[in-house]
């Protein structure tokens, strides 16, 4: 994964942090990709998949939990998702 192109996306304010968010953001059709942490409890995988699988947002669940919170340099993250179609093409 890129970290870095993560830690620069955070920082520009491109990214949607957290279960809720990122489902609220789905709604509204604000995302391109959503990144689900592959260690995620069953009930937010279930939400996260059901969701992007609604809105037709491409989904990846290759990265543990530690990694994308190290590349956004907070504790505990699950669910990010992308707000920049830019930003989004960087992850595959």
């Amino acid at each position: 994964m890129n970290k870095g192109a993560l830690g620069l996306a955070y920082v520009a304010k491109k990214l949607a942090i957290g279960t809720d968010e990122v489902v609220k953001l789905l709604q509204q059709k604000k995302l391109y990709k959503v990144l689900l942490a592959n260690d995620a409890s069953d009930n937010t995988r279930k939400k996260i998949i059901d969701k992007t699988n609604t809105y037709q947002v491409e989904l990846i669940q290759t990265y543990s939990s530690d990694i994308l919170s190290s590349a956004i340099g907070k504790k505990n993250i699950k669910v990010i998702g992308i707000k920049d179609k830019g930003f989004s093409m960087m992850f595959e």
